[in-house]
């Protein structure tokens, strides 16, 4: 007991109780957000036309999740309807609009996990598939495997009835630019892009049930199959109904570096079996507090940024808290409950 109680304390933040305090779990509700990317995203650095265009792209993509949730639909829906939109949305790094690799062309990762049962499917290195969280759930729901790459991820593609294109679809001139400057200066993809495009959405459904998905382009010029978090289950995407639904964006060497995303879940999980502890009849320690969500997730990306990484995570709770957490100046990002906030934000603090 004292060896359980002494590794949850380690994870725990003294604070006050989080939005879930007079929480009925009988009542049914959804809360619902997405990302866009991070990274140095300021005010000064966009053209008003250019934030327009940004957040309409974020407000369609959460119209098209939380129209899904207020009905009545599953997470995994409403993830999947707003991540094929920013997937088709040439302003963020995935699907239509991907970074392009060293050699020239463009390939996709993506990942969706189910909250449930913590089913999920994964896919990187596919250049073909329009729309890659379709393929990572075609995956998920084949469950003979989790994760795919390259060539066989598009073998197994060929097996379902997913649109497909030619890989030159996916490209647009800003994209080739930033490769072309890349190359030319000898910069790093952190230099050409100032942010990491990487989309994502997360949902609680009035079952209660949580969803996550998260899909990129990768870093500009990546080499030799470089694979960041957004695929890589636990780093950059996770969901368990005891806990959380994670999308994460960011610097992916340091997100799997960490394992941000089952990270703050498993944080969060063991808050639940302190109090569990608690009401056992364990006697109280001054500092047992419910941790916020908030907390949570800005320790855990603290942590990113103490080896060196930056980006930023969006996240839902079984309780319903819509939360953002992210160490760069901006994230593009909006979120949505059925207790009436909606949200769509760009800059940091002070917005």
């Amino acid at each position: 007991m004292r060896a359980i109680i002494a590794l949850a304390l380690s994870f725990m933040l003294a604070a006050p109780a989080a939005a879930q305090d007079g929480y009925d779990p009988g009542e049914p509700r959804w809360s619902f957000a997405i990302h866009g990317g991070a990274g140095t995203i300021e005010r000064a650095n966009m053209t008003a036309e250019q934030e327009t265009e940004y957040r309409a792209a974020l407000d369609a993509a959460l119209k098209a999740g939380e129209d899904i949730l207020r009905d009545g639909g599953s997470a995994m829906d409403a993830v999947t309807a707003a991540i094929t939109l920013m997937e088709d949305e040439p302003r963020f790094n995935a699907g239509r609009g991907a970074v392009f690799t060293w050699d020239g062309t463009i390939e996709h990762d993506a990942a969706l996990m189910d909250g449930r049962d913590r089913a999920a499917g994964a896919v990187t290195g596919t250049s073909t598939v329009r729309h890659p969280i379709l393929l990572a759930q075609e995956v998920m729901r084949d469950g003979r495997h989790v994760f795919l790459s390259g060539a066989g991820a598009e073998t197994f593609a060929d097996g379902t009835d997913l649109e497909r294109v030619e890989n030159e679809w996916f490209a647009t001139e800003a994209r080739r630019e930033s490769l072309e400057r890349m190359k030319a200066e000898a910069l790093s993809a952190l230099d050409v892009d100032l942010k990491f495009g990487t989309v994502g959405a997360v949902a609680l459904d009035r079952e209660g049930n949580l969803a996550a998905g998260t899909s990129t382009g990768g870093m500009t010029g990546k080499r030799w199959g470089r694979i960041g978090d957004a695929p890589v289950i636990g780093a950059g995407t996770y969901a368990d109904n005891r806990a959380c639904a994670v999308s994460a964006t960011g610097w992916g060497e340091f997100f799997i570096r960490v394992g941000v995303a089952q990270e703050i879940c498993t944080r969060l999980r063991l808050q639940e079996e302190i109090l569990d502890l608690l009401a056992a009849g364990v006697e109280p320690h001054p500092v047992w507090t419910r941790a916020k969500s908030q907390n949570v997730a800005d320790e855990v990306l603290a942590e990113v940024k103490e080896l060196g990484g930056d980006g930023g995570v969006i996240l839902v709770t079984p309780a319903g808290d819509a939360i953002f957490s992210f160490n760069t100046p901006g994230m593009y990002r909006a979120r949505s409950t059925s207790e009436g906030l909606r949200e769509i934000a760009i800059y940091g603090e002070g917005e």
